[in-house]
């Protein structure tokens, strides 16, 4: 059986229909269908059935998806990983967000033009479901991505991860407004609750994420603890546009806590809950074998 049709039935076990596995494999549903009816004339069993206007795997079809998953990762692996004592080479494609490329991408891409020129590394800035997505359909190799402790990034099977590092964030304000809400009263360390912080801001308006949604879950769930629902005027990806608008007395919005503020900005500690982002280092199943990519997530492992 060809490990092509093996795809197309496991992309379908995780996507539940054939336009979600044609928009990820950017082919159409007629394909799709045509190749798993291929695959089920192929190993001499019925593997959809219908279920209302769409379709589902029958049990045999569901063992076989289960046996793709492997199936895939091996053959991932052995082409990958046929001399593993030859000299890393090869073009590494790296997908992820601009704060994991510059500070802990950027030394390992310095690191590898003097010790390892035969690799060449290609960068491309995306937020953390858009690199999963060119993850899943095989248009990158490593995919940076991060979520947010309150907002768990959900990562389907097939997917190996590396956890890199974890930051606190806090609530960015005009200095003006951070009055009576610096460290000093109830919390750890003195600080007020972050549901205290977010309610002292319920007539303010919020500054969410452009492309992102995890930003948006964590001030929404804090603001939900304090009995109100932001006002979501602005989105950006952009640290320092944040920090613009918020300058501008437009709005309020997460900031890293550790990011050196600019004058007229304050940034409110969140405890009760905590809010912090964690970085992780994501690759296909079977993938990480491949010198150059198992050279780099070393590096990432050490730090």
């Amino acid at each position: 059986m060809e490990t092509r049709r093996l795809q197309y039935l496991y992309e379908l076990s995780r996507r539940g229909s054939m336009r979600g596995v044609a928009d990820l494999l950017g082919t159409t549903t007629s394909t799709v269908s045509q190749q798993i009816a291929l695959l089920a004339r192929d190993t001499g069993a019925r593997l959809l059935e219908p279920d209302g206007r769409g379709v589902r795997l029958t049990p045999a079809g569901r063992r076989l998806a289960e046996h793709a998953e492997s199936i895939l990762a091996a053959v991932d692996a052995a082409r990958l990983d046929l001399d593993p004592t030859a000299e890393p080479s090869g073009t590494l494609r790296i997908s992820g967000f601009a704060t994991a490329i510059r500070t802990t991408l950027m030394p390992v891409i310095a690191e590898f033009a003097e010790r390892h020129p035969k690799v060449g590394i290609q960068v491309l800035e995306h937020e953390p479901a858009e690199a999963l997505r060119q993850l899943a359909v095989d248009e990158i190799d490593l995919a940076l991505t991060y979520d947010y402790s309150l907002a768990p990034d959900e990562v389907g099977p097939g997917i190996e991860t590396l956890p890199l590092w974890s930051n606190p964030w806090g609530l960015g304000v005009p200095n003006a407004d951070a009055t009576g809400l610096l460290p000093g009263r109830n919390g750890p360390g003195g600080d007020p609750r972050a549901a205290e912080v977010f309610g002292a801001f319920r007539n303010h308006d919020w500054i969410g994420n452009s492309r992102n949604i995890a930003d948006e879950t964590v001030l929404r769930m804090i603001s939900s603890m304090a009995g109100f629902e932001p006002a979501l005027r602005h989105q950006s990806d952009s640290l320092d546009l944040v920090e613009d608008l918020i300058l501008a007395g437009l709005g309020v919005g997460l900031l890293p806590a550790n990011r050196p503020p600019r004058a007229g900005i304050t940034i409110l500690a969140l405890h009760d809950p905590e809010v912090r982002l964690r970085a992780f280092a994501r690759t296909r199943r079977g993938r990480s074998a491949w010198p150059a990519l198992a050279l780099v997530l070393e590096r990432l492992r050490a730090g």
